[in-house]
């Protein structure tokens, strides 16, 4: 039995792959799909899902009476397709976001000068949950705090690509990116044979340039290490992921100290090892009790002032979570012709400021139809989704923006597109959004494509995992040479 691409319930939203067939990959594709047939299409997703988990592929999800469960990754095995035609436009807007955040979060730790020139206001940055004072008047290496960064990224119902939310404290994902493409090709071998999606594998190679590039010390191969909370941490699959990859040791915070010459050392069964770069997926709290939480077990005492004395580097740099705020959010474009003097290639998502009067006004008066957020929540927790939401919580979220307007902002609640993906024994649409990740050092680069997350029930929109999301393999494809007549 073959796929009836006529009968497949798209809903009145953008469908990726049905609606955007006009690309000829995206064509073949269906018909592909279409050939394999249903009852072929769900036998490799169980290949797939029998796959993942004989890798290991885990995330882990915190339970409210504080207990934690390895799950398999959740995975759907029909690709989604961009076109390298789009993804060339999409990637020049990324560069230029991080840089002007970068340029941005260099600005608040030194002169402030986009304040003192009026472009973003004092009282955001007075209310900034992750600005962090010992940063002030730190340079550095190659003046970037935020060296991988995760934005991420939405279609609407007419196709356009908007910029939904930055991340640059500890962005995850990446690793999942890559086991994605290495499990379709277990499972659809075929699908490579026809179409050449750009490569995501050199990644970790790339990571490491970056990383090695901040190194203090001139060395052919810098001492890089990762370091991680631990094994119960939600990422610890991809810290020990990204470390192997990499040929990098994983550390804990236990493992490095700082000596008193203000360099870091790492304990090894061999004595001593000076370490030149930590890439480190701690938040900044934890980082160093001597800078921060003094209770903290989890991060190196000394830390930041090595890192001050410039004898070691950190990725992300510590303070670069001050770009990490919705409310910023708001004013990147603003940001972007100050500090580019251009106009944003990627447009944000229409977004009201609750600080400003008329925004709040608005907000109140039409969060039926808004999607409200507040400033540094994360993982698609703390907001209102107002088309699903009832009028009590409606009357709750109201109360709690009146009582401090400068933590959230409201969007319009986005008809999102979809992609065909396999639920029980059928193809179905499902919203997506996407993350690709920017790395910045001496040079940029930007994956080709990114984590395309799903949300795998019917009608949300919330595609993160630990609310029950998914992941897809996103191919950037070029355009197939037109066949001669």
């Amino acid at each position: 039995m073959s796929i009836d691409w006529n009968a497949y319930p798209s809903e009145g939203f953008y469908d990726e792959l049905v609606a955007g067939n006009g690309h000829r990959a995206i064509a073949g594709l269906l018909a592909d799909l279409e050939a394999l047939g249903p009852e072929e299409l769900v036998a490799r997703q169980e290949a797939a899902d029998v796959s993942i988990k004989e890798m290991g592929i885990t995330f882990t999800v915190y339970s409210e009476e504080g207990g934690a469960i390895d799950r398999t990754w959740p995975f759907d095995i029909i690709p989604r397709i961009i076109a390298q035609s789009e993804w060339e436009r999409v990637e020049a807007g990324l560069r230029q976001r991080v840089q002007a955040l970068n340029l941005f979060i260099d600005d608040l730790y030194h002169d402030q000068k986009v304040i003192k020139d009026g472009v973003f206001p004092a009282e955001v940055l007075a209310k900034s949950v992750n600005f962090r004072p010992q940063c002030i008047g730190v340079d550095p290496p190659l003046g970037i705090w935020a060296h991988i960064c995760g934005s991420d990224l939405v279609r609407d119902a007419d196709g356009t690509l908007y910029v939904l939310e930055d991340n640059l404290r500890v962005p995850s994902g990446v690793s999942y990116m890559l086991e994605n493409r290495l499990v379709t090709k277990r499972v659809l071998p075929e699908l490579f044979e026809h179409y050449a999606p750009l490569p995501v594998d050199d990644y970790p190679s790339e990571l490491f340039d970056t990383l090695a590039a901040l190194s203090p010390r001139p060395a052919d191969y810098p001492a890089v290490v990762v370091l991680t909370p631990g094994i119960y941490n939600s990422a610890y699959f991809e810290h020990s992921y990204l470390a192997q990859q990499m040929g990098c040791e994983l550390v804990e915070g236990r493992d490095l100290f700082v000596d008193k010459d203000d360099c870091v050392y790492m304990r090894t069964v061999d004595g001593l090892a000076r370490v030149d770069v930590v890439y480190r997926r701690i938040d900044d709290l934890f980082l160093d009790p001597e800078a921060f939480l003094p209770d903290s077990a989890l991060g190196v005492p000394g830390l930041m002032r090595a890192w001050k004395a410039g004898n070691v580097a950190l990725a992300n740099a510590p303070g670069a979570g001050v770009a990490d705020d919705k409310v910023v959010y708001a004013f990147v474009p603003e940001l972007i012709r100050y500090y580019l003097d251009a106009d944003p290639i990627i447009p944000n998502v229409p977004t009201y400021r609750c600080m400003e009067a008329d925004a709040l006004a608005y907000t109140l008066e039409n969060m039926e139809r808004m999607v409200v957020k507040p400033a540094n929540e994360s993982g698609g927790y703390g907001m209102l989704v107002g088309p699903a939401s009832t009028k009590a919580e409606r009357e709750h979220f109201a109360e709690l923006i009146k009582k401090d307007p400068r933590n959230y902002i409201a969007q319009p609640a986005l008809k999102l597109s979809t992609v065909p993906t396999i639920i029980g024994k059928k193809l179905e649409p499902r919203h997506v959004d996407l993350r690709p990740f920017i790395l910045s050092a001496d040079r940029q680069q930007v994956t080709m494509g990114g984590l395309t997350r799903v949300a795998m029930r019917k009608g949300s929109l919330v595609v993160n995992s630990s609310q029950g999301g998914g992941s897809k393999d996103t191919w950037i494809v070029p355009e197939p040479p037109q066949a001669e007549e």
